[in-house]
């Protein structure tokens, strides 16, 4: 213990604004991110689109190869054409704003502050299970976008249908537009934005990926 309180020490000396530390015996040391640093990056990762090697760029990309599994491709391409719809239904109906032209791969929120991930106590506001796990999801599949040493150990077609079906189940459970848009409006766009963090990421791993195209519509 003695030894884990000095390593804890240490790291919160070195990296307190990125995660909190916990010492529990017999030694053990649990960090967990901070919520201002979670929200930074999933700002980022709703602003920007994936580039080469999983490193964050801007752009169009292209197809590299034929289809594989058609069926978990298609299921990939309806989740991402879902996104897509819900994001410009969300800026025709004023809940975010976008720059024109619409629709476009290339879309991007006018202002770096339009997400409201905090609440009041600088704690992110999304706390239900569907929200977390999406969250969770989304680190999961960054994880191995940029921290593989071997691309080819990644089956990338499961990795997308995870991605896909926890999306799915995050908007079966937790609604964007009716009561919620009227009683809390930084909730929804909250769930906005992890819609257009998903996205980014479903789009980059058609493409680059599976090989194929991203469509913005079916």
């Amino acid at each position: 213990m003695e030894i884990a309180d000095i390593i804890g020490s240490k790291l919160l000396a070195t990296s307190g604004d990125v995660f909190n530390v916990k010492i529990v015996p017999p030694g053990w040391i649990y960090l967990e991110l901070t919520h201002p640093f979670l929200a930074t990056w999933l700002q980022n990762l709703a602003m920007e689109y994936m580039s080469e090697a999983g490193k964050m760029g801007t752009g169009e990309i292209t197809p590299k190869s034929q289809s594989q599994n058609p069926s978990i491709e298609f299921a990939v391409q309806y989740a991402h054409a879902r996104c897509c719809s819900l994001v410009f239904l969300a800026h025709r109906e004023g809940l975010i704003k976008l720059r024109e032209p619409l629709p476009s791969p290339a879309w991007q929120l006018v202002t770096t502050e339009s997400i409201p991930w905090l609440n009041y106590d600088n704690q992110l506001c999304l706390h239900h299970p569907a929200e977390r796990a999406l969250i969770t999801q989304l680190v999961r599949v960054v994880d191995d976008l940029v921290c593989s040493d071997v691309d080819d150990a990644i089956n990338w077609h499961k990795v997308s249908l995870e991605l896909s079906k926890t999306f799915e189940n995050f908007w079966c459970q937790c609604r964007i537009w009716g009561e919620v848009k009227i009683s809390s409006l930084e909730l929804a766009q909250a769930r906005l934005g992890l819609v257009m963090a998903t996205q980014r990421l479903l789009s980059f791993l058609l493409l680059e990926k599976l090989g194929v195209s991203a469509p913005l519509e079916l």
